[in-house]
């Protein structure tokens, strides 16, 4: 006569749990090729409204820009505050996002240790070039925390023309975005909200890319 078994069922080992979680997060969006090892996701605070609108509304729209070279930038469901972003200008002095009000903004987040920051400046340096204006900017904020040296030799080195130097040097300003990883850029709208960020390198230089800029542009509002 067989035993009948006792005992509760075997548990799933957290290795086994996270994979999995990593690989549905890759597919999910922005922030989730990187694992939260801290929680069991279930305790992250639901996406606030803004301007009295339900969740899911706001920036909906630019959902059929992400694809072909694109297809990981994720577009916010609503434009999320952002908290203060400051910094040094190439001559030391301090400046702002604050600075960009009523402009679309990509900002680029990157470090001189960062190899595929590197592959992607180029790119980003024409599309500054091509669409830079009163409309639209770029802002390719340096993190080293060794301060403007040597991001300015970086981009010496590699022959940028039109990108401005920025530098954040605190060690704080990745975290207070949620930017986890380099290189990891930010589509900010006229008020200065994050509408949507692409984590990871990207081909800025490519049709999908410009689409997706003129699109924000062009929206009013």
């Amino acid at each position: 006569m067989a035993k009948k078994q006792t005992g509760t069922k075997p548990q799933k080992s957290s290795f086994g749990i996270i994979l999995i979680a990593g690989a549905l997060a890759a597919a999910a969006g922005f922030g989730a090729v990187y694992v939260n090892l801290g929680g069991n996701g279930n305790d992250a605070p639901a996406p606030k409204a803004q301007s009295g609108k339900p969740a899911g509304v706001g920036a909906n729209w630019l959902k059929a820009y992400s694809k072909g070279k694109m297809i990981t930038f994720v577009a916010r469901a609503e434009p999320q505050d952002l908290p203060e972003v400051s910094f040094e200008r190439d001559d030391g002095t301090k400046t702002s996002l604050k600075e960009w009000r009523g402009k679309v903004v990509l900002l680029n987040l990157w470090a001189t240790w960062c190899g595929p920051c590197r592959k992607e400046m180029p790119d980003l340096d024409k599309l500054k070039a091509d669409l830079g204006g009163d409309e639209f900017d770029l802002v390719a904020l340096s993190i080293d925390r060794t301060g403007l040296d040597k991001p300015r030799k970086f981009l010496k080195e590699i022959g940028i023309k039109h990108l401005k130097l920025y530098n954040n040097s605190t060690g704080k300003l990745a975290a207070s975005l949620k930017a986890f990883g380099m290189p990891t850029t930010l589509l900010l709208n006229r008020q200065g909200q994050e509408i949507g960020r692409l984590v990871g390198p990207a081909e800025w230089g490519s049709d999908d890319a410009v689409a997706l800029i003129k699109a924000a542009i062009a929206k009013k509002g």
